[in-house]
């Protein structure tokens, strides 16, 4: 499964860094979530879904939606 978590990231037009601090984790970690070398938690996926305003389907890549859901 293709993570969008970089592309988002970059959309917004943030580092890894920034990122990693709203998570409260280290950069490195964040990075091996992106490139799919660590299960991202549930909590950060709600984290994510919530900072980006999107759905964690889409994050996942399950809906090409970005909105999130009501």
């Amino acid at each position: 499964m293709q993570l969008r978590m970089r592309d988002i990231r970059e959309d917004h037009d943030l580092t890894q860094q920034q990122v990693a601090k709203y998570l409260r984790c280290d950069q490195s970690l964040y990075s091996k979530y992106e490139r799919g070398e660590r299960d991202v938690p549930l909590n950060v996926m709600i984290k994510l879904a919530k900072f980006y305003n999107t759905s964690i389907d889409y994050l996942v890549g399950l809906t090409e939606n970005k909105r999130p859901y009501r």
